[in-house]
């Protein structure tokens, strides 16, 4: 049961960029950002609560507060960067960039946290880091000639970002719940998404966000929630060296339904990217 949770997770998690882009063709990335954000915070307080860890929030120290805020701020910054790289680029170059966090957070702790990467891991990094340059090397499409260089600045920041969310996890907010940290981090991207957007001029776009839009912006938010939910149940039931991995591979997903939604195509130089990446993240997961 656990296995079928897990690939769950994966698909959920790899419909969000394509329900997500579908949402922002029009709609301002900002905007889109802080209303998919109340979805997804109703989501991890949820799950807080069905963890019967929501209780608990009353007994978190200064240290807790001071780097779940600290997270939570880099988290909403990933996903304002995300989302606005999605709507100036194509999702099979923007997702792979994203994804590369990994490598970057693998390098932030061997730097600020002394922890040592193995063999494996080191071989995971630099196939993670070609597949991603030679997913990146493909003849620009007519709709992203206009961003083409802003949306790979705006990928890179929410890559960099949500590498900089799971360091400050690791370093201030051990002994925490997960469900429970989760929920005061999407609690603090959710106060700092709706701040941007005032701050960014949009207020009045939030009236104006057509239906249809409106509705794959909510469908976004709900597939992460779900997506969440999944993923925390197969952990609870199935070893994380292959609940992990398995939810990794929700890349898979993204780039398959943005071909089919979004006529996106991968070439040959393209696909062997992908190919790496995928291993890359199961050697640095799995050995």
């Amino acid at each position: 049961m656990w296995v079928a949770l897990a690939f769950g997770s994966a698909f959920f998690a790899g419909i969000t960029a394509v329900l997500a882009k579908c949402g922002i063709r029009s709609t301002n990335s900002t905007v889109a950002t802080a209303v998919r954000t109340v979805v997804v915070a109703a989501f991890s307080w949820l799950m807080a609560l069905l963890a019967g860890s929501a209780s608990s929030l009353s007994a978190l120290s200064q240290r807790n507060w001071l780097f779940l805020i600290l997270s939570g701020l880099a988290t909403g910054a990933s996903w304002l960067c995300y989302f606005k790289a999605l709507q100036l680029g194509e999702i099979n170059k923007v997702v792979p960039v994203d994804k590369s966090s990994v490598v970057l957070s693998m390098l932030l702790a061997v730097i600020f946290l002394h922890e040592s990467i193995s063999f494996w891991g080191g071989a995971g990094i630099v196939l993670i880091a070609a597949g991603t340059y030679l997913m990146l090397e493909r003849k620009e499409s007519a709709g992203e000639k206009r961003g083409k260089k802003s949306w790979l600045l705006y990928a890179a920041g929410s890559a960099l970002f949500a590498s900089l969310t799971s360091i400050l996890g690791k370093v201030g907010i051990s002994g925490v719940e997960s469900n429970l940290g989760t929920a005061v981090r999407t609690t603090v991207v959710l106060v700092m998404a709706w701040i941007m957007v005032p701050v960014s001029g949009q207020m009045k776009a939030v009236g104006q966000i057509p239906k249809k839009e409106l509705g794959f912006i909510l469908l976004s938010g709900i597939s992460t929630g779900a997506s969440w939910l999944l993923y925390y149940k197969a952990l609870q039931d199935g070893p994380a060296s292959v609940v992990v991995p398995i939810d990794k591979l929700s890349i898979l997903v993204s780039v398959l339904f943005s071909y089919f939604v979004f006529h996106e195509k991968l070439s040959l130089k393209s696909g062997a990217g992908l190919l790496l990446i995928v291993i890359g993240t199961l050697l640095m997961l799995i050995l």
